[in-house]
């Protein structure tokens, strides 16, 4: 395996490549943290793309190449803060783990878990979020609810999410399920997130994830195996392949 150094570096380079490649985030409110080496602001639509692999993964015949980004997308992207502790689920986009510096240095992983934090000022999204909601359309509906859960809308997200409990095709309630525990995730209940996700249908997501909470709950060596198994299915040129990777080899450092 890479040593994390190497995956560092190979992550800088992707978002440095992504940026020359593709459109310029908008200007104004990103806060960029000191790096060992350079980050680039994060491409929108680089963004987007990634944000919707979870639904593909739990639906591969989904067709998404017309689907287009809720307004205030590209705002969202380009003022919000790292996480570095990251689900994988509809929304998410690994571009977001930005701060290496924490993540290589930090004692307690477990310090670095989300908090809710003030809401993103996005009225125009929560405006499409709500709107697309009320056509409960599926898997659409999945979408606006993890583009709040980005934007920290968290009283819409939760409404969102027991308004529409019963409307879930039996074909999305896995990517349901993974989304509710995202969600809680995200507002700092990591154990119940770690929780739901154990008890979800395995997937490529729900290992990811499994992973992902057992690293973040002091558990390195309960991560390995999910990480590995959800590495291994993830395409090698894909930016969740080089996060997994990531997150693996510092579960190996740590135990």
């Amino acid at each position: 395996m890479p040593s994390l150094a190497d995956l560092l570096g190979q992550y800088l380079q992707r978002q440095a490549a992504a940026q020359a490649a593709g459109l310029s985030p908008e200007a104004g409110g990103e806060v960029v943290p000191f790096e060992a080496a350079p980050v680039q602001p994060v491409d929108a639509r680089l963004a987007w793309e990634e944000a919707l692999l979870a639904g593909l993964l739990f639906h591969p015949g989904l067709d998404v190449r017309s689907w287009k980004a809720p307004p205030e997308w590209s705002s969202v992207v380009a003022s919000h803060e790292p996480i570095l502790a990251l689900p994988f689920c509809l929304g998410n986009f690994p571009q977001l783990v930005r701060n290496f510096q924490s993540l290589l240095h930090h004692t307690n992983l477990a310090d670095l878990r989300p908090r809710e934090g003030r809401p993103a000022l996005a009225p125009a999204l929560l405006d499409w979020a709500q709107q697309t909601a009320r056509k409960k359309l599926f898997p659409q509906t999945l979408l606006a609810l993890g583009c709040l859960r980005l934007a920290k809308q968290w009283d819409p997200a939760v409404q969102l999410l027991e308004n529409h409990q019963t409307d879930v095709p039996a074909e999305w309630r896995a990517a349901w399920d993974n989304e509710r525990a995202a969600l809680a995730w995200h507002r700092g209940q990591a154990q119940e997130a770690a929780d739901l996700w154990q008890a979800q249908p395995v997937s490529v997501p729900t290992l990811f994830n499994r992973g992902l909470a057992a690293l973040f709950l002091d558990q390195p060596a309960a991560a390995r195996p999910w990480l590995q198994q959800a590495v291994a299915q993830l395409p090698e040129d894909g930016a969740w392949h080089h996060l997994g990777r990531l997150y693996l080899a510092l579960a190996e450092m740590r135990g």
